[in-house]
């Protein structure tokens, strides 16, 4: 049914069980997976805060702390990928909102199926914390399937 998986992650406790579900689906089904973390554009407003501090270079801080974790978040995708024996690729989109960093990945590469994480908020707190899952539902016309 699916021929290609786009699993989205931060790393996360939570994102990781979406993970380990989504390569699951994707071995059960012979499907290729992306995986894919995001990580958003620096705060200009930080980088001032950070800049006051007398630091050298915050932005270019910023990138090397966002790319080590981006590293350290498909590295263990990747390895998990390998012991089930999915074929996989890991991408990291930078200086983009989650929910459009993954809506775009998923059609760049023709992807059938989105899987991604929740915490499942509701009301209030979903609207002060934000849901990347619920953007996706909302602005994606690819499937999607959200592991709580």
């Amino acid at each position: 049914m699916y021929k290609h998986l786009l699993i989205a992650t931060d790393g996360s406790e939570l994102a990781t069980k979406a993970l380990e579900h989504g390569l699951a689906l994707a071995r059960s089904e012979g499907a290729e997976v992306t995986v894919v973390t995001v990580t958003e554009p620096w705060s200009p407003l930080e980088m001032a805060a950070k800049a006051r501090d007398h630091r050298p270079n915050p932005v270019a801080e910023f990138e090397a702390f966002a790319a080590e974790a981006a590293d350290r978040i498909l590295r263990a995708a990747a390895e998990r990928a390998t012991e089930l024996g999915v074929r996989y690729e890991c991408l990291h989109v930078k200086d983009q909102h989650p929910a459009e960093g993954i809506i775009e990945t998923a059609k760049d590469k023709g992807s059938d199926l989105i899987v991604m994480g929740s915490h499942g908020r509701r009301g209030f707190s979903r609207v002060l914390l934000g849901s990347q899952s619920y953007e996706v539902l909302t602005l994606c016309s690819v499937p999607a399937l959200i592991v709580r």
